[in-house]
């Protein structure tokens, strides 16, 4: 795809997605939004800027047939896009959201027809695989609309992904990419992303904005997630160099959890006026607190109209008004979600209830600044090795990241940790709507070597589990050592040659692959086995299954191990024989496949 016309870079956001593009056959290419078709009510279409990241799923015959037709063939019966959203408040069990949050989601099969979660037994759900596959062939049918003699399926298209994506969840969104009919994607992480379109919309002063020794936060807060990146800033031979240090946990925290807070502080207000709304009307009440939370963050306004359908014999046909005061927003999400802390603070774990709806494992403490001050404490090691003890300056990302007030919010918690208000500078320029996918068009222009390039490759070491040989003994598994196959900061494209040493691969029978990986082990080098490890190795998601192999089902055959970061940002690990002549190959992919 290097010889396309078009770089495309496409965010697959948890509330909004957005495409942006540059065409190479330019002198001197620029990065553009796509502007993208969508119904915003029955049998209307309107092109807006981003695709609000919904489907819904109507009942037989809940529209005409014209009132849901786009400008291209639609084939599908679901609906994505603004008016989902808005159909979504009015009818919630038929709305699917935060699906990219439920594709990092280990415990469920993500593959399963499980969307929406609670939804009714005459709902027919879908997976949230499928559910990132509706976006994106919405997607790709507005680009093809748009530029007809150069479909998307042929350009060179970027995607988007949390930088705390584990393996797996990056291999389903390739996978949602493929079913959409986008057969070869690149992955970049979003805050990387962010950081590209920074440069792009700065020009040459971005070298002014920052100088070697810099280490720059890269502070991403969207509708489902919360992402931290450290960056820095080197003298590459007189020249400035960029280089990813550090990436986050995957830390469910975001503006959906904003918006329910603000739901539970409307409702109590609500019940103590006399009036109590079912749980249907509570998730509408969720919905229609986002667009409150939107509006009173980014501007002056002192309330917000909130308005619902009328549930029960009291309010048949009637409807449920109240509004929501500036002043519950600055206290249930300013002060809620990002207060002054200690530098060595840490998130808050709840005792747990024995028994758990099986719901996204949101994050028990929406302390923001809690999970940023962990953060630190964890990548110290990475800030030393960079000559900096903090952060010196930040680049917010993510709709949360509008408001200045959360922002100015965590450049005073940072301020406060270094001991200097004036530590802290902020990178000023940047678009927390638009950022992710302008960024991503500018990385693929980088990749034609236009643009300045971040190193860092891998943001992990990845290990896969390898069963100790010792005696049985009753009640207990043989230990598991950790051999690493993939360091930390490796890049894509990359063969990773690892040492001669055999081990015996089962063959023709049910098996369990074993994955570990960590984000803070930086001196792990290829071949090496770890028998003991503590939080800094955690344990991806076991891949089972059974290996093909004629004649030799239940054996054991002496394998060397090969492994291969692909382009797109995919781990591949081959098992290859003694002999070479048979080749298992491994992907992290979902359970049972």
């Amino acid at each position: 795809m290097s010889t396309s016309r078009f770089v495309v870079g496409i965010d697959l956001g948890t509330t909004n997605s957005v495409v942006a593009y540059a065409d190479t056959s330019l002198e001197s290419p620029s990065v553009a939004l796509l502007p993208i078709p969508q119904l915003t009510r029955p049998g209307t279409v309107e092109s807006l800027p981003a695709l609000p990241s919904f489907v819904y799923l109507p009942a037989p015959s809940e529209f005409a047939a014209d009132a849901t037709k786009l400008p291209w063939k639609n084939t599908s019966t679901h609906i994505a896009g603004s008016f989902a959203r808005q159909r979504g408040t009015e009818v919630p069990t038929r709305l699917i959201g935060s699906a990219k949050s439920w594709l990092s989601h280990s415990a469920v099969d993500r593959n399963a027809a499980l969307l929406p979660w609670d939804a009714p037994e005459d709902v027919a759900k879908i997976s949230p695989v499928a559910a990132s596959t509706e976006y994106l062939r919405h997607l790709r049918a507005a680009w093809d609309s748009a530029f007809r003699d150069a479909p998307l399926a042929k350009q060179e298209v970027v995607l988007t992904v949390p930088a705390s994506f584990d393996a797996v969840a990056r291999e389903l969104t390739v996978h949602a990419a493929v079913d959409a009919g986008l057969p070869q994607v690149t992955l970049i992480e979003e805050p990387q992303a962010a950081f590209y379109a920074w440069i792009d919309s700065s020009g040459d002063a971005w070298r002014q904005a920052v100088r070697a020794g810099d280490v720059v936060l890269v502070c991403d807060i969207g509708g489902g997630t919360t992402d931290f990146t450290l960056i820095a800033v080197r003298d590459d031979k007189g020249q400035l160099g960029l280089e990813r240090i550090a990436v986050g946990d995957h830390i469910l925290l975001g503006g959906d959890n904003m918006d329910l807070a603000l739901a539970y502080r409307v409702r109590e207000q609500l019940a103590k006026a006399g009036t109590n709304l079912d749980a249907w009307q509570f998730r509408a009440l969720t919905m229609s607190c986002r667009d409150a939370k939107e509006q009173l963050l980014g501007s002056d306004a002192k309330s917000f109209a909130v308005s619902l359908l009328g549930r029960g014999r009291k309010l048949i046909g009637g409807t449920v008004r109240t509004d929501v005061a500036r002043s519950e927003v600055d206290t249930a999400l300013v002060d809620g979600f990002f207060p002054l802390c200690a530098r060595d603070a840490v998130p808050q774990q709840q005792r747990r209830t024995a028994l758990l709806e099986m719901g996204l494992p949101y994050a028990s403490d929406p302390a923001v600044t809690h999970h940023l001050a962990a953060f630190l404490s964890r990548h110290a090691g990475d800030l030393k090795s960079a000559g900096s003890e903090h952060p010196t300056a930040m680049l917010f990302n993510g709709g949360v990241m509008r408001a200045a007030t959360l922002r100015q919010r965590l450049v005073n918690a940072l301020g406060n940790w270094s001991g200097n208000d004036a530590a802290v500078r902020v990178l000023e320029g940047a678009d927390p709507d638009h950022a992710v996918a302008r960024g991503a068009a500018y990385f693929g222009l980088v990749r034609r070597g236009k643009g300045v390039r971040i190193r860092g490759g891998t943001a992990r070491s990845y290990y896969v589990g390898i069963e100790t040989a010792m005696p049985a003994v009753p009640g207990m598994r043989p230990p598991m050592k950790a051999l690493c196959v993939a360091p930390r900061g490796i890049e894509e494209g990359t063969e990773v040659p690892l040492p001669p040493q055999e081990f015996g691969l089962v063959v023709g029978q049910p098996t369990e692959f074993r994955f570990l990986s960590s984000a803070t082990r930086r001196d792990d080098q290829v071949g090496a086995l770890i028998e003991d490890w503590g939080d800094d190795i955690s344990e991806l998601e076991p891949l089972a299954l059974s290996l093909e192999a004629k004649g030799q089902d239940g054996s054991t055959v002496p394998v060397r191990l090969q492994a291969r970061l692909t382009d797109v940002g995919t781990l591949e690990l081959w098992c290859v024989s003694r002999d070479s002549k048979q080749r298992w190959k491994l992907e992290f992919n979902v359970r049972g496949q």
